[in-house]
């Protein structure tokens, strides 16, 4: 699934379009928090347990279209970070689809990561 370009008349100043495209069926599609939030959440379609002092590669099962000349930034959540969890920042290109997340556990404990989160 592409997102059509704009026309050559358009000026586009702050593309807000993101094509998605969901690969199974209880897949939740990005969202936005908040009118004022800065990126969109995404969401596990299956539990995890990061073993402490591990990582562990959490797949979403969606597939994004960027507009042209953008890039996207998967980045820490604040969730996260209260339980010593931290994701790896990853740029994502216009002609890369496929989003997972590589989430890292920094203290003893197992972390549970349950679908839907």
């Amino acid at each position: 699934m592409f997102c059509p370009p704009c026309p050559e008349e358009t000026q586009v100043i702050s593309p807000s379009r993101l094509c998605v495209a969901q690969h199974w069926e209880h897949t939740t599609a990005p969202t936005m928090g908040s009118v004022c939030a800065s990126g969109y959440d995404l969401y596990k379609v299956h539990d995890y347990t990061v073993p402490p002092m591990e990582k562990v590669l959490v797949k979403t099962n969606i597939q994004i279209a960027l507009p042209s000349g953008c890039y996207g930034r998967e980045a820490p959540h604040s969730d996260l970070a209260k339980h010593f969890i931290r994701s790896r920042s990853v740029i994502d290109e216009e002609d890369y689809r496929d989003i997972s997340v590589v989430l890292f556990n920094f203290v003893k404990e197992k972390f549970e990561v349950k679908k839907g989160d």
